[in-house]
């Protein structure tokens, strides 16, 4: 493996470059703040309320009350959700890693 910085060869298990100090190994994730989601947890049809509500930090049921309420009144609850369905991403699946000897 050799150093993107400043092209010297290095083990290839390095996370520094030992001739100029780059870290070349893999880069942590960034910490990301609050994205909002469709849960995959608190789902009933497609998880919109859900991740609605865990992005804003309200309860999940007094999102789905609201919702149908614009829903049933004026119908854009139905639009809204539609759009949401398709524009907000699943949230990531994270399954458990296990690791053999």
């Amino acid at each position: 493996m050799y150093c993107n910085h400043c092209g010297k060869q290095i083990g290839t298990d390095a996370v520094f470059c030992q001739y100029c100090g780059v870290r070349v190994g893999p880069q942590p994730a960034p910490a990301l703040g609050k994205r909002l989601v469709r849960s995959r947890r608190d789902r009933k049809i497609a998880g919109v309320c859900a991740g609605t509500a865990e992005y804003l930090g309200f309860d999940t049921t007094l999102v789905r009350i609201l919702w149908l309420l614009f829903a049933v009144l004026g119908g854009t609850g139905l639009v809204a959700y539609a759009v949401g369905w398709i524009v907000i991403p699943d949230e990531p699946d994270y399954t458990a890693v296990t690791r053999t000897a």
